[in-house]
């Protein structure tokens, strides 16, 4: 079984010399980003380096970090440094585990809803609830009975979501936020 604890908001990246860009201020962008970390996409397929045994050569890494690596009060006042860092990080899941992930919504830039997708996969939503997700009192009130089953589902905003699925469809699977801002 594996368990991943996943934030997802806006951050910021410096603006690129001689750019306008939409930021909140003229010398940075919006980036969305999971656990601080915006995706950059590689310039070969992930699946096609996999098979090559490309990794080591810079495509991606496989240290996506299963929970934030400096953890802060999610929905509340928004930390100082805002500034994500990028990368091709991806998370390697053994053939048929059992997965939990929670979503995390944060308030770096302000806090909104995620609708978020994951390829490959149906999974059930197992809990969801407002503020912070405390992994102490929220899983006791998952519902293990009859799960909504779903492949995208609503981080909500200033909130947190639970999903399980069983990793048996072999792949690379991205899970991307729907909205098309978010995915630049």
């Amino acid at each position: 079984d594996k368990k991943f604890f996943f934030t997802v908001g806006l951050g910021t990246k410096p603006c690129p010399k001689n750019q306008t860009c939409q930021g909140p201020t003229n010398t940075t962008k919006f980036a969305a980003s999971m656990n601080n970390i915006s995706f950059a996409l590689p310039r070969t397929a992930l699946l096609q380096s996999h098979f090559f045994s490309q990794y080591s050569k810079g495509v991606y890494t496989t240290d996506f970090p299963a929970f934030p690596l400096i953890p802060f009060n999610y929905t509340g006042t928004p930390p100082n440094n805002t500034l994500v860092n990028n990368g091709t990080k991806l998370v390697v899941i053994p053939f048929n585990t059992s997965v939990e992930v929670v979503l995390q919504d944060t308030s770096i830039l302000g806090a909104e809803s995620h609708p978020l997708h994951l390829h490959g996969y149906n999974f059930y939503v197992v809990g969801q609830g407002f503020g912070n997700f405390d992994p102490e009192n929220d899983p006791p009130k998952f519902n293990l009975v009859d799960p909504v089953e779903r492949n995208t589902v609503g981080v909500p905003s200033g909130g947190w979501v639970a999903i399980r699925f069983q990793a048996d469809n072999p792949g690379v699977w991205l899970m991307h936020c729907h909205f098309d801002v978010h995915q630049s």
